[in-house]
């Protein structure tokens, strides 16, 4: 049988080597593989890439004052997550928060990363549904 198809994402940065580096310590990442411009890492077992900004790609550029795209990243504890990753650098968003959804509370707060993109750090409610 097929294995499951797997969602991720893969952020622009300007320096893939000082990346992987933050993404290590604000957020416990661990590395996959790095190719130098470009490295898979994992966040409990959830893959992401990075992959450094192509001059010669416009498609391949860091986020500007807005972006489209927000990281949901899900946990046992959002503010011990986002503590972690403010004191690495990132600049803060939002304080965790409770919000009432279908399926009971969910707690969210978020931060921006040194490479311009949003984080929203929650806990694990919204993967039971309602």
């Amino acid at each position: 049988m097929a294995e499951p198809p797997v969602i991720s994402v893969m952020l622009i940065v300007p320096d893939a080597y000082a990346a992987v580096a933050w993404y290590k310590t604000a957020l416990g990442a661990t590395e996959l593989w790095n190719l130098g411009g470009v490295a898979g890492l994992d966040v409990g077992g959830a893959p992401f890439f990075v992959h450094e900004v192509n001059p010669e790609n416009p498609a391949e550029s860091s986020p500007g004052e807005v972006t489209s795209v927000r990281v949901e990243l899900l946990t046992d504890e959002p503010a011990d997550v986002i503590a972690r990753a403010l004191a690495a650098g990132a600049t803060a968003g939002s304080t965790v928060v409770s919000h009432k959804m279908p399926w009971g509370t969910h707690r969210q707060g978020s931060f921006t990363d040194p490479f311009g993109h949003k984080w929203s750090v929650g806990d694990r409610s919204p993967l039971n549904g309602v």
